[in-house]
């Protein structure tokens, strides 16, 4: 036969810290109280499209190379691609099947390899999309209507990297 013995605590001379004290949230007709120590910080949701103002954001962060260095290779993958739009492929994907001026060219695997001027196509659609916040449909008329697109938007971008080159001289008086 086992023999039983039972332990007992006395917690009566244990000194008692007091308890925080607390703050009330009231979320959805319910009150939680939570201590003084704790903040609650409710973080934006990531999920869903971004705003406007995040996308004008973006626009000056593109890492697309200058000519004499894009033109050094013949192709590029839609992952470098992607990269240097900032966007996901499922986007450059999506405007390769709306836009007729992209068509890359795909390896026995069905891997995408971008040409440079397919690169110059997506760099005016962003242009388009982005920046000058037209509709898929608006972007295709502008394409399909002005045949001169690429010649004013190269002017455009000549015209930025002035901008550009003047701010950074006036910065640096």
């Amino acid at each position: 036969m086992a023999l039983q013995t039972q332990i007992a605590f006395d917690f009566d001379d244990v000194p008692q810290q007091p308890l925080p004290q607390k703050k009330a949230i009231v979320k959805k007709e319910k009150i939680i109280e939570l201590p003084e120590a704790i903040t609650v910080v409710k973080k934006k949701s990531t999920r869903g499209r971004m705003s406007l103002k995040e996308m004008s954001a973006g626009v000056d962060l593109l890492e697309i190379p200058d000519d004499e260095i894009l033109f050094q290779k013949m192709y590029y993958s839609i992952g470098k691609v992607a990269a240097m739009f900032k966007v996901n492929q499922s986007l450059i994907r999506l405007w390769e099947n709306e836009f007729d001026v992209l068509k890359p060219k795909k390896n026995g695997k069905g891997d995408r390899l971008f040409r440079p001027e397919d690169i110059k196509n997506i760099q005016l659609i962003y242009h388009l999309m982005r920046e000058r916040k037209y509709t898929m449909e608006g972007a295709k008329d502008f394409i399909k209507h002005n045949k001169k697109a690429d010649e004013k938007f190269a002017l455009i971008e000549s015209l930025k990297k002035l901008k550009g080159f003047l701010n950074e001289l006036k910065a640096n008086l």
